[in-house]
């Protein structure tokens, strides 16, 4: 009887550990049907922190005739059955595919999630977030997103993609064909943007964002606005971006615009001999309709000093 009760003990001692050692569950957020059998979960706007518990990006489900495909599943594993909530809510199918649309944390660590729910699933991704991970940014996403949150996202794992995608390659999934876009080094070198090409629907990643200033420290300027230009071409009609409310083609057209106004007036101050810090305050007053989106102060001043040096370096 004392060694049963020792087990019992054991037994509760080990899942009150386990318990203390993750974080708690990311309440429920509805899902929004887009298009068809198309729906995204809109994220809230504001950097990971302990009230969103990391989650702020845009999960995207489709539930086709094969099982459900799900795009970006979160910043981590309790983001990633938050997901898996809302599919349930849905349809009993199982989630058979998962696209990854870049390397930032924000948006893939809930694969852990779907993974251990669904085996089988296959993740898809470009090859060279397949290598970043490999190389351990997957594993210091982990960390950032656990000292950003203050602990909320603990128990999260890396679970990288498993099939490498590239631009133009096309997945058919039931009735859907999912078509990859990257046009080089964008938001970062690894982004995928997914068109669901019988429903006209584009997933953006991080290419395009509305109401949030995107971060451009692990991309290109010019890689951005020729994304926004080519994926236009797609003629979709619903854009859904990495964060922020699902749009159309205009969603796309802002985002350029807010590139362009930056970079070509970086061109054209570079030209008067303005350094990057005394170009700042007449690009912000031709920006003011970006002003009230999220992080544009934190992130504007970079944007321009990106900008400069790569005018700086084309000078030469």
């Amino acid at each position: 009887m004392n060694r049963l009760l020792q087990i019992i003990s054991l037994i509760l001692f080990t899942c009150i550990a386990s318990a203390a050692d993750r974080g708690p569950a990311v309440p429920d957020y509805p899902a929004d049907k887009v298009a068809g059998n198309i729906y995204v979960i809109h994220g809230p706007l504001q950097t990971p922190n302990p009230e969103n518990q990391g989650f702020m990006n845009n999960p995207g489900i489709v539930t086709t005739s094969d099982g459900v495909v799900l795009l970006d599943p979160g910043a981590s594993v309790q983001s990633g059955e938050m997901v898996l909530r809302a599919v349930r809510k849905l349809t009993d199918k199982p989630v058979v595919a998962v696209f990854n649309s870049h390397i930032h944390g924000d948006h893939w660590l809930g694969n852990q999630a779907v993974k251990a729910a669904w085996p089988q699933a296959v993740i898809y991704g470009h090859p060279n977030m397949i290598s970043l991970i490999a190389e351990g940014e997957g594993k210091s996403w982990v960390e950032i997103m656990d000292q950003l949150t203050e602990g909320k996202t603990q128990g999260t794992d890396v679970v990288a993609p498993d099939k490498p995608v590239n631009h133009g390659d096309e997945i058919r999934i039931g009735e859907y064909t999912f078509r990859m876009h990257h046009y080089g080094k964008a938001h970062t070198t690894s982004d995928v943007m997914v068109e669901i090409v019988e429903a006209g629907v584009v997933f953006l990643g991080d290419n395009v964002l509305n109401g949030r200033v995107p971060r451009l420290d692990d991309g290109d300027i010019v890689g951005n606005i020729r994304s926004c230009n080519e994926i236009l071409k797609s003629g979709a009609k619903v854009y859904v971006p990495g964060h922020g409310k699902s749009g159309d083609r205009s969603l796309v057209d802002t985002m350029h615009t807010y590139y362009d106004t930056v970079y070509s007036s970086v061109g054209k101050l570079f030209e008067n001999d303005l350094s990057d810090f005394e170009m700042k305050d007449e690009i912000s007053a031709k920006l003011q309709a970006f002003a009230d989106w999220e992080d544009f102060d934190n992130q504007l001043g970079k944007h321009i000093s990106f900008s400069y040096l790569k005018v700086e370096a084309e000078s030469c």
